[in-house]
């Protein structure tokens, strides 16, 4: 594990610490949108790299094996490219008596715990107000069409947001420093901007895709599979929601999801608020006829939703104290 070979190392700024710092910061001021009017966001720069590749490489007229290869290759270069980068910046927290600075300001900027808690949250003030304005927070968070979506269909897209992306933008990032320093988180991140851009099924990503969300699947495996089990943990500190339900759904219907990952923290949310997610979708005129997750009502309402942001930050208080369950061990070591 990264974090306990550098401090055995006696070296640099404790990274756990820094990690807490992190997570406290991102809690704190969220996206720190004010930094990023200057300077580009780490996730904007790996976005520009995938749009340049896809544009030059995934043409429609190559077969769909020349599209395959030039995706590994693609998925190749932007992950050497994150390596790299992640290498040279924790060099510098490392080897320079301020350049923990910047390791701190990059993994907070790479944190999305408040980020997607606020917008979850926009989608409730939104459907306090009416489905229109509801309908139009919940475009931020969901690629589905929301004009197709009544009130209810709105606050089960934004729940199941706030499960899924939990794991992405909180759980995973913090695994893959712990195991592997900011080159791991790095490299994580830009699989995932990857996955998000280019690991559709479409006719156009379908092959060229393909690599870079098959690396996305593995990267979430074990993350999702914790986030959903922090769920649960959770669930015992919520007055409203049944913890024994979260492990049982999530056990149960976990596989129904599409996604081989995001079943498990969507069926222990569903379970825990005693909800039935997922369901029928409609992506871009297209009705992807999913099953439901979880065994509750359909008919979720704004105050499911805030049921489910209660829920969502303890149970990144849980992910916090993991972190520092591990610190305490390490220390004492």
């Amino acid at each position: 594990m990264f974090t306990f070979g550098v401090v055995e190392n006696g070296q640099g700024f404790d990274p756990l610490v820094l990690l807490l710092l992190a997570l406290a910061l991102d809690a704190y001021i969220g996206d720190a949108q004010f930094i990023f009017r200057f300077v580009k966001h780490p996730v904007e720069v790996f976005g520009a790299i995938v749009g340049f590749l896809d544009r030059k490489l995934n043409r429609e007229k190559r077969s769909e094996m020349v599209r395959a290869v030039r995706g590994v290759l693609t998925t190749t270069v932007v992950v050497v490219l994150a390596l790299a980068a992640g290498s040279a910046v924790a060099w510098l927290s490392l080897n320079h008596p301020w350049g923990w600075i910047v390791e701190l300001f990059l993994v907070t900027a790479l944190l999305a715990g408040r980020s997607l808690y606020d917008h979850v949250g926009a989608v409730a003030g939104g459907l306090e107000q009416s489905l229109e304005e509801g309908r139009n927070a919940v475009l931020h968070i969901v690629g589905r069409d929301p004009t197709q979506l009544d009130a209810h269909g709105v606050a089960r897209a934004a729940i199941e947001s706030a499960a899924e992306n939990l794991c992405d933008g909180v759980v995973a990032p913090v695994f893959w420093y712990l195991l592997f320093g900011f080159p791991g988180l790095l490299v994580y991140k830009a699989v995932n901007t990857m996955d998000s851009m280019i690991g559709h099924r479409s006719a156009r990503y379908r092959a060229f895709g393909l690599t870079a969300a098959r690396l996305d699947d593995i990267l979430n495996l074990i993350p999702a599979r914790l986030t959903g089990l922090f769920f649960v943990f959770a669930a015992v500190f919520v007055p409203t929601a049944h913890p024994g339900k979260a492990l049982k759904t999530m056990l149960r219907d976990a596989s129904k999801h599409r996604s081989m990952n995001a079943g498990w923290p969507e069926a222990a949310m569903a379970g825990a608020l005693a909800l039935a997610l997922a369901g029928p979708i409609r992506y871009a005129g297209q009705v992807v006829d999913n099953a439901w997750i979880g065994d509750g009502t359909a008919k979720a309402t704004v105050t499911d939703i805030r049921r489910a942001l209660y829920l969502y930050a303890v149970t990144a208080l849980i992910n916090a104290m993991w972190v520092c369950s591990i610190a305490v061990i390490r220390f004492n070591l």
